[in-house]
C-alpha cells in the first residue's frame, strides 16, 4: 500500500492521539473531513492500522513490575516452536513475545504486582511451558521512556 505524505501526518497525529473525531482530526492534518474519513478508512482497509486501544497506566492497574524473560527451548523442530507459541499466547501476564536470533530462542515482556506475583507467574504458568530447557529473568528497574507510535 502506498503511503504519502498526508497519509504519515495522519498516522503520526493516531499514533499520539487515536481518540479524537475525524473532524478534530482533520483539522490538526489541514484536510477535509471527508478526504480525511476516506484516507482513514483506507489505511484501515489496507491493514495500516489494525486497531484501536486504551493505554493504561500499569501502576494505576497494580502491574508495577516489569520482567524480561529470555527462554531457550530444547530444541527448533516446528512442532516445538508451535507448542510453545500457543502455551504462551494464552499467558495473560504476557504481554510480548519475541522469537529471537541470539542466545536465548524468545524474549518475554511480563508484567507482575510484585516479586510475589512475578514468581507465581513462573511457577503456575512460564515453568510449565512446553519444551523450556532455561529461562533467566530481569527485572527492569526504572522505565525511561516508553512509546507505541511507529516513526513514519
Amino acid at each position: 500500500m502506498e503511503i504519502d505524505a498526508t497519509d504519515r501526518r495522519i498516522l503520526i497525529v493516531l499514533q499520539k492521539q487515536g481518540r479524537m473525531s475525524n473532524a478534530e482530526l482533520a483539522e490538526r492534518i489541514n484536510l477535509s473531513p471527508s478526504a480525511c474519513h476516506r484516507r482513514v478508512q483506507r489505511l484501515e482497509k489496507g491493514k495500516v492500522i489494525t486497531g484501536y486501544v486504551a493505554m493504561l497506566d500499569a501502576r494505576e492497574v497494580d502491574r508495577r513490575s516489569t520482567v524480561f524473560v529470555e527462554i531457550t527451548l530444547s530444541g527448533q523442530a516446528d512442532e516445538v516452536l508451535e507448542a510453545f507459541e500457543k502455551g504462551v499466547s494464552r499467558i495473560p501476564d504476557v504481554l510480548e513475545c519475541h522469537l529471537m536470533a541470539g542466545s536465548a530462542d524468545y524474549l518475554l515482556k511480563v508484567v507482575a504486582r510484585d516479586t510475589d506475583d512475578f514468581a507465581r507467574i513462573h511457577r503456575k504458568h512460564l515453568a510449565r511451558l512446553p519444551g523450556v530447557a532455561q529461562m533467566h529473568s530481569s527485572f527492569a528497574l526504572r522505565t525511561v521512556f516508553k512509546t507505541t507510535a511507529l516513526p513514519i
